[in-house]
């Protein structure tokens, strides 16, 4: 799994850490002014610093800075969120499973979190959470899902890699089956668009209230990844080396899957389900920083929210009024670029 970079690069992620940083707040403020309809980027910052320091506006200017502050920057703040959110992650579960095809939602976490979506959708479960309803449910029905995954892959001699890859896309499938049986049931008539549209990723309902929880949870997750990189080092080398090593694999690899749940739990509920960020990104960002975990775990992040970001902003764009789901960007991207870096590299897929 592991990527060779060039010398020149593999000690000095200094400069890329910073290059991502601008580029990205470059980016976030950018992705504010433009959409369907464009606010000259001089408004756009006046909006902000008016926002931010509770300056005054002009009445002929709050269609203006409504459309800034309430609909376009939380918005955008989510999309920097969920991309680092799922990179990072991405990372993690590449290195728990040694799989390079491995990402976020391998382990049936967004097939659960389908079905709880699905269940808001059709019979309208969990209104006493009102708007909120659809992302309790979806964080629900995803933590229940790696729950299940986790009962039925572990053995006595512990979490074997294989076997939460196996079991993980076996019972994504059974949710599948029971999502469309309730599509099947739904009284709605158009229960099954609605559920398509989150399956396949959007931004289209982000608050400010949805920004803290999924916030705190990538934070906490990024913090903690960041902690253990050196036993992600070790893991992703196989638990006899792990072993010879000190670090206990099935120990470790438990943590790493309870972060994993809960980081993509809490991103899928305000997100939907977004592929190919989590998969390609690491491995990317491998070839610029080497295959070192803490050097990937503090590119990754903001590789990833860098590129959902304009993502979005493409998805809003592209056929104005309407607006695409997440995933058909991020697969049409992520497809060529994958196959490109695998015929340039050659990789070995499926790990010991």
């Amino acid at each position: 799994m592991a990527v060779a970079a060039p010398e020149r690069l593999r000690g000095t992620p200094v400069l890329a850490l910073l290059l991502l940083i601008g580029a990205l707040l470059i980016s976030v403020v950018l992705a504010i002014a433009l959409g369907p309809t464009v606010i000259p980027l001089g408004d756009t910052l006046r909006y902000l610093h008016a926002a931010l320091t509770g300056g005054s506006i002009d009445p002929a200017d709050v269609t203006g800075y409504s459309i800034i502050w309430q609909v376009r920057t939380p918005r955008v703040l989510l999309a920097v969120v969920v991309g680092a959110g799922l990179a990072a992650i991405g990372v993690a579960v590449q290195a728990m499973v040694r799989n390079a095809l491995a990402d976020p939602f391998i382990l049936g976490v967004s097939s659960g979190a389908s079905v709880g979506a699905t269940t808001v959708v059709a019979f309208g479960t969990f209104a006493v959470f009102g708007v909120y309803a659809l992302s309790v449910a979806a964080f629900l029905g995803a933590l229940g899902a790696c729950v299940l995954v986790y009962l039925a892959a572990r053995t006595r001699a512990g979490l074997s890699p294989l076997r939460l890859v196996l079991v993980g896309v076996a019972l994504a499938y059974g949710f599948q089956a029971i999502m469309s049986v309730l599509v099947f049931l739904s009284p709605q008539g158009d229960a099954a668009r609605t559920v398509l549209f989150w399956l396949l990723g959007s931004l289209g309902s982000a608050t400010w209230g949805s920004l803290p929880i999924a916030t705190i949870a990538v934070l906490v997750g990024v913090l903690l990844l960041l902690r253990k990189s050196r036993q992600l080092d070790v893991l992703a080398l196989g638990d006899e080396t792990a072993a010879s090593l000190g670090v206990p694999a099935t120990a470790v690899r438990r943590q790493l899957f309870g972060l994993t749940a809960l980081v993509t739990g809490a991103l899928v509920a305000v997100s939907g389900a977004i592929g190919f960020v989590g998969l390609v990104m690491p491995h990317l960002v491998r070839l610029l920083v080497g295959a070192s975990h803490r050097r990937v775990l503090l590119i990754a992040p903001l590789a990833g929210a860098l590129f959902l970001v304009w993502v979005d902003l493409l998805a809003r764009t592209l056929v104005p009024p309407r607006e695409l789901p997440l995933g058909v960007i991020t697969a049409l991207i992520g497809v060529p670029v994958f196959v490109l870096l695998l015929r340039r590299r050659g990789y070995l897929f499926g790990g010991r």
